[in-house]
C-alpha cells in the first residue's frame, strides 16, 4: 500500500467518524476563511451593485436615441410645413429667422389682481409691483421715479419745447381713398359694424374719430344730420340710399365751417419727444435702462424704440379712450419697421407691444387714467356707445369705467397692448388695453410715455433691426450717432 492510499484511508476513517463527536458550543464561532463564505457573499454583492449599474447604463442609452428620434421626428415635420406640406388643421407661424432666434419676449405674470410682487430696479432699493388688471395685463410701481428725475424731465420737456398733440384735420384722406378705389357702397361695408344694412350713431362716431381727430357726441351727429339734411327719414339711422347722398368729406367740411373747439378734439394736450440714446442727459438714459430691467426684454428691443414723450394737459385737457396700438394685418404695416418692410399698403400703425406711463406730478383734479373695460368677461366694441352713454368719452364718463389710476408723482404704470402668440412673441392685440385721460378739473397733469416698438412679424423686425445697426455702423465710421428723433420723426404717432 502506498503513501497515498494510506492517507486517503485515514481521511475516510476521519470522516465516517466525524458523526460521534460531540457538537460545538453555540457560543463558539467558526473561523472564517477568505477563501470561502466571506469571499463568496463579497463577490455576491458587487454583482449585484454592477448589474444595476448596467441597467441603468442601458436604459439611459434607450432614453437618448428615443429623444433624438422623436427631435428628428419634429424637425423633419417642421421642414415639411416649411416647404409647403402643411395639413390644413396646422396652421403654424412662420419661425423666427436666426437674427431673432435667441430672443424671447418675457412676459410678466400677473397671478391674480391685487398681487404684489417684488422687483429690483436700482441699487440697494427694491420696488413693490401691483397687478392692477389681468386684462389687460397692468401693472403699477409706486416710486419708479424720485422727485428729482420727475423735476429734470419737466424741465427737458420745456426746454425743448412743447407742440399742440392733435391735428384737427389728418391729410391725404382723400388721396388714401382713391388708392383704396373704393366705391360708397364698400365704404358703407366697412362701417356698418354689425351688417344690418343701417348705420348707427356710435358706428358713424368711431369712423369720425379715427379719421379726422374730432369728438362727437351722438348730440353733435344729429346737429350734423339736419345741418346736412342727410336722415331723410328723421330715424338716426342712415340707410345705403342716404349714405350714397353725402360726399366722402362732407361732415368734415361741415365741421370746418361751423368750427372746432380745443374740447372738440379726440386729445386736448401739448407734447414734446425726448431723445435716449447716446449723448442724452443722464436721468433719460437711467429710466431707458430701468425701464428695460422692469419689462425683462432685450436691450436692443429698447433702444430701438421711440424716444420719451413727454405731455403736460392744461385744466380741461384729455384725452379719450383709444388703443396705442392697432391690430397687424397681412395689409397693414408697423410704422417703426415701414422702411424695411418693401411693402406698398397704405395702412400703418405703431406697433406698441408695451407702454409705460409715468406720473410726473401729482394732479390736483381729475386727470386719472381709465381702463373703462378691463377685466370685463367679454368685449363688445357695440356696446360701447349705449343709450348716448359713451364709455369711451373721458370728458363725461370716467366715473363709469372699470379702472381709474389716480395720477401721483413719481408712479409708473405699465401693460401690454398685444397677447402672446405662445411662442415668445407678439400675438393678437388686446382689446382690453383701451384707455384714455379723464379730464383735469383742477391744476395740470405731466405724464411722460415710454413704448417698446416690435414687430409681430418676425421677418420685418429682423431687418429692421439689420438696417438701423448697418447704418450706425457707417455713421459711427464718420464719428456720427444715430439720433431716431431726429432722423425719423414720422415714426412717433399719436395714437
Amino acid at each position: 500500500m502506498t503513501d497515498n492510499q494510506e492517507t486517503a484511508e485515514a481521511e475516510d476513517t476521519t470522516l465516517s467518524g466525524s458523526a460521534t463527536l460531540p457538537l460545538r458550543p453555540p457560543s463558539e464561532r467558526l473561523s472564517c476563511n477568505k477563501s470561502s463564505v466571506c469571499s463568496r457573499s463579497y463577490f455576491v454583492v458587487v454583482m449585484v451593485f454592477f448589474h444595476v449599474y448596467i441597467i441603468n447604463v442601458i436604459a439611459l442609452l434607450f432614453y437618448v436615441h428615443y429623444s433624438s428620434g422623436q427631435e428628428d421626428v419634429s424637425r423633419s415635420g417642421d421642414a415639411a410645413l416649411s416647404s409647403g406640406h402643411q395639413r390644413p388643421e396646422s396652421r403654424r407661424p412662420p419661425s423666427k429667422p436666426e437674427f431673432l432666434r435667441d430672443v424671447s419676449l418675457t412676459r410678466i405674470e400677473g397671478i391674480r389682481v391685487g398681487h404684489v410682487q417684488k422687483v429690483s430696479l436700482v441699487p440697494g432699493k427694491v420696488h413693490e409691483m401691483r397687478t392692477l388688471s389681468l386684462k389687460p395685463l397692468l401693472f403699477e410701481i409706486p416710486g419708479f421715479l424720485s422727485e428729482d428725475e420727475c423735476r429734470v424731465v419737466m424741465q427737458l420737456a420745456q426746454l425743448k419745447g412743447l407742440m399742440e398733440s392733435q391735428l384737427m384735420v389728418q391729410e391725404g384722406q382723400e388721396e388714401l381713398a382713391k388708392e383704396l378705389n373704393l366705391n360708397p357702397e364698400e365704404i358703407f361695408n366697412l362701417l356698418d359694424i354689425n351688417q344690418d344694412g343701417q348705420l348707427q350713431l356710435h358706428e358713424i362716431l368711431t369712423h369720425s374719430r379715427v379719421r379726422d381727430g374730432i369728438w362727437l357726441t351722438p348730440e353733435n351727429l344729429r346737429e350734423i344730420y339736419a345741418g346736412l339734411k342727410a336722415d331723410k327719414d328723421g330715424n338716426g339711422l342712415l340707410s345705403l340710399e342716404e349714405f350714397r347722398l353725402l360726399s366722402s368729406d362732407a361732415f368734415q367740411r361741415f365741421l370746418l365751417q361751423r368750427g372746432v373747439k380745443r374740447s372738440q378734439l379726440v386729445r386736448n394736450s401739448r407734447h414734446t419727444w425726448l431723445y435716449q440714446g447716446k449723448g442724452a442727459h443722464q436721468v433719460l438714459q437711467d429710466i431707458k435702462a430701468r425701464v428695460t430691467r422692469l419689462t425683462r426684454l432685450p436691450p436692443t428691443l429698447v433702444d430701438l424704440s421711440e424716444p420719451l414723450q413727454v405731455v403736460r394737459y392744461e385744466e380741461g385737457g384729455h384725452y379719450h379712450a383709444h388703443h396705442d396700438s392697432g391690430p397687424v394685418y397681412p395689409e397693414t404695416a408697423c410704422t417703426h419697421t415701414r422702411l424695411a418692410a418693401n411693402t406698398s399698403t397704405p395702412f400703418e400703425t405703431s406697433c406698441r407691444y408695451i407702454t409705460v406711463l409715468f406720473y410726473l406730478n401729482s394732479v390736483d383734479g381729475g386727470g386719472e387714467t381709465a381702463f373703462p373695460v378691463a377685466d370685463n368677461r367679454t368685449y363688445d366694441e357695440v356696446s360701447l356707445i349705449q343709450n348716448d352713454v359713451d364709455l369711451l368719452d373721458t370728458r363725461r364718463n370716467c366715473d363709469k369705467s372699470n379702472l381709474r389710476v389716480k395720477p401721483t408723482k413719481g408712479t409708473a404704470v405699465f401693460w401690454y397692448n398685444y397677447l402672446s402668440d405662445g411662442r415668445g412673441w407678439v400675438g393678437e392685440q388686446d382689446e382690453y388695453g383701451l384707455h384714455g385721460g379723464c379730464v383735469v378739473t383742477h391744476g395740470t397733469k405731466w405724464v411722460a410715455n415710454k413704448w417698446i416698438n416690435i414687430d409681430p412679424d418676425y421677418q420685418r423686425q429682423a431687418r429692421y433691426q439689420q438696417l438701423v445697426s448697418q447704418q450706425s455702423e457707417e455713421e459711427d465710421d464718420e464719428g456720427l450717432t444715430l439720433n431716431m428723433d431726429i432722423q425719423s420723426p414720422s415714426i412717433h404717432q399719436d395714437l
